[in-house]
């Protein structure tokens, strides 16, 4: 069978990974986070992963071309079909992986922008909290403690981390218009955006996403 990939794209809290492990499991894909395989080849301590653990110990984004090569190891040494979660985030990432596809005679299915509105995002990320002694992590919509706001686990009061504050999370949501919808119109233009409604339950959306591809 001839090897595929399949994009996400979204805002953060939006499911991407949700529905990339989902898609994944159900076709057999190979799920590529790039926290997963950043963390992988560091703990290996391959010649990549030692040179993207220099940038992230001096609290430095890793460059790109590093995180293409990092990829490109995973593609050559599995060879699943792919669901990317989370790159590419900008154009010049976005031509990269093109020019890495074609090299590895990949061919790009589509890039889902899974659409969530901005009062929908800060409903639900602000909804989180975390345990400051055992670290559990609940959101107060669709994983709630037995006891408002009281751990399960230890019986400590939750917390509400800053990043999930909702002024905190509208930076975050700029920051994504800024560097992340550019992508958008470039995918249109291949004519290979598709976009589904991200409002629902998980099963809707599983179903929405796999009707647009074609799966």
């Amino acid at each position: 069978m001839e090897r595929i990939a399949v994009i996400f794209l979204g805002p953060p809290g939006g499911g991407k990974g949700t529905q990339a492990k989902l898609l994944a499991k159900k076709y057999g894909y190979r799920h590529i986070s790039t926290g997963d395989i950043l963390r992988e080849a560091v703990r290996k301590g391959t010649e990549l992963g030692k040179l993207a653990k220099s940038y992230m110990d001096k609290g430095e984004l890793v460059p790109d071309d590093v995180m293409i090569g990092l990829i490109e190891e995973v593609l050559k040494e599995d060879d699943r079909s792919v669901i990317m979660d989370g790159f590419p985030r900008t154009l010049p990432q976005a031509e990269a992986f093109d020019d890495l596809l074609n090299r590895t005679k990949i061919e790009l299915l589509g890039a889902v922008l899974i659409d969530v509105p901005d009062e929908e995002i800060i409903r639900r990320l602000s909804a989180r909290r975390v345990c400051p002694k055992c670290g559990a992590v609940y959101n107060m919509i669709y994983s709630p403690p037995k006891n408002d706001e009281i751990c399960d686990n230890c019986g400590t009061k939750l917390i509400q981390r800053d990043d999930d504050k909702p002024e905190t999370i509208k930076r975050r949501l700029e920051v994504y218009r800024r560097d992340t919808e550019p992508l958008v119109g470039y995918y249109r233009k291949k004519g290979k955006l598709f976009t589904v409604n991200g409002v629902g339950s998980i099963e809707e959306i599983t179903g929405r996403i796999v009707e647009v591809l074609g799966l």
